[in-house]
């Protein structure tokens, strides 16, 4: 996995933390939800980029 992936995916998921806690704070569940969402996906990728990098070597 590329430097600049991790930092991508890094980036997505500490975004999605955030808004998940914006959520919560303002009781916005689509807010809350949106946070998760991007969690799942930021988690996606690394798990991609790992079985990428376990077929590289």
């Amino acid at each position: 996995m590329s430097a600049a992936d991790k930092i991508k995916n890094a980036a997505q998921d500490v975004a999605g933390k955030a808004k998940e806690a914006a959520g919560g704070a303002k009781d916005d569940d689509a807010l809350r939800h949106e946070g998760q969402k991007d969690q799942a996906a930021a988690d996606l990728k690394q798990r991609g980029e790992h079985v990428k990098d376990a077929f590289k070597d």
